[in-house]
């Protein structure tokens, strides 16, 4: 004759109690938002990312930027979490990629204001109008003028992998979460422009492996037409899906506040704006190192001001924000410490970080600049591993 499930775990519990040696164990299932509190706060990943672009443009040092992209590329293989977003960097790449042969192509094909006397070959040159003076199609193509080339290709190249890391590492939609409430609706903008691309590229891999699978081509312009059209579908039916969830949730919705502290928030904002620019110029000459500093700090103070006023119009609420522990600010600090350290650098040692090309000279590698560069590795130890169980 059966037991029934209960009897029989009344036994089990009765041995226990008496003294047996039998203990049943309990599946304790994991706290929700245990893992979601162990992620790394996606700001930190964008500023990081950005420092490390920032330092990108104080060099055309290929040697740099190539240790630059190594850094950049390293954290995102050790920390990219297992999600559609994090699939964009290779895209990213390829966009690089691109960058550096399409500036190198213009510059065989449309000369460049560098002189050089290493010729490497004799394009058929058009002529053209005197209205057209200084524009050449054809001519010398100089060793001189393609490495300048390759080193300014290389430096904007850099700048774009950095802003693919940011992509694969940060969520967008905690990103959003986390943005001042004044910010709502055009963080949602920015989000969802910075979403699409991945979903983008997971739609074309998922419809490239079906035809694979049926038998079909997937490449050349007949495999793209036809892979495009469903890619397309998808996105409508997505953007439809996203505005109606949206509006479910009342985006767009404000609260009432009183006028002056309308007018307030816009004065902040509007000259902290201001301030911003200013000081930014101050820092990009050398006229206005004096007051850049300065200027820029309170433009600063002045905009956060007027976004922590603007945000008593919004009217919604955080689900479980995001908090900003050590791990961020060390994250942050590497980056930062990075575009320091190679501004000061750059203008302490211009040759090192800036190789003339002429006369064409191979580029060397700078031992300090390149230690500073290596900081950018600390989020690969100390940010969390999201392939790991929280």
């Amino acid at each position: 004759m059966g037991v029934s499930p209960a009897r029989a775990q009344s036994r089990a519990w009765a041995r226990v109690g008496a003294g047996g040696t039998q203990q049943r164990r309990v599946a304790h299932p994991p706290r929700p938002g245990l893992r979601h509190r162990a992620q790394l706060h996606p700001g930190a990943w964008w500023l990081w990312a950005l420092a490390l672009g920032t330092a990108a443009t104080r060099t055309t040092n290929p040697l740099l930027l190539a240790l630059l992209i190594t850094v950049s590329a390293y954290v995102v293989a050790t920390r990219r979490p297992d999600t559609p977003w994090a699939r964009s960097y290779s895209a990213f790449v390829k966009l690089a990629l691109a960058v550096i042969l399409v500036r190198l192509l213009f510059a065989t094909v449309l000369g460049s204001p560098v002189p050089g006397t290493h010729t490497l070959l004799t394009l058929p040159e058009v002529p053209l109008p005197a209205w057209a003076q200084g524009i050449r199609l054809g001519g010398e193509v100089t060793a001189e003028a393609l490495t300048f080339a390759l080193y300014d290709g290389l430096r904007l190249a850099t700048l774009l992998v950095c802003v693919g890391a940011a992509n694969a590492l940060a969520n967008p939609s905690r990103l959003l979460k986390s943005l001042p409430g004044a910010l709502y609706e055009l963080g949602v903008a920015v989000v969802v422009a910075l979403t699409f691309a991945p979903n983008l590229i997971a739609d074309v891999q998922r419809l490239r492996a079906a035809r694979r699978l049926r038998g079909r081509p997937d490449n050349g312009i007949r495999g793209l037409l036809q892979v495009g059209l469903p890619v397309l579908e998808g996105a409508l039916e997505r953007s439809v899906s996203l505005a109606a969830a949206m509006d479910a949730r009342g985006y767009g919705r404000t609260a009432q506040v009183p006028p002056a502290v309308r007018r307030t928030t816009a004065a902040l904002t509007l000259g902290g704006l201001l301030g911003v620019c200013a000081g930014t110029y101050g820092l990009l000459t050398a006229e206005g190192a004096g007051y850049g500093v300065p200027v820029l700090l309170a433009g600063l103070t002045a905009a956060l001001a007027g976004l922590k006023l603007g945000g008593r119009r919004s009217l919604r609420t955080r689900y479980r924000p995001d908090r900003w522990d050590v791990r961020a600010w060390l994250v942050v600090g590497s980056g930062v410490a990075v575009a320091a350290l190679l501004a000061v650098a750059a203008s302490r040692d211009p040759a090192a970080l800036h190789p003339g090309v002429v006369p064409l000279v191979a580029p060397t590698l700078p031992l300090w600049p390149a230690a500073a560069v290596l900081l950018g590795l600390l989020p690969a130890f100390v940010a969390p591993d999201p392939k790991e169980p929280s």
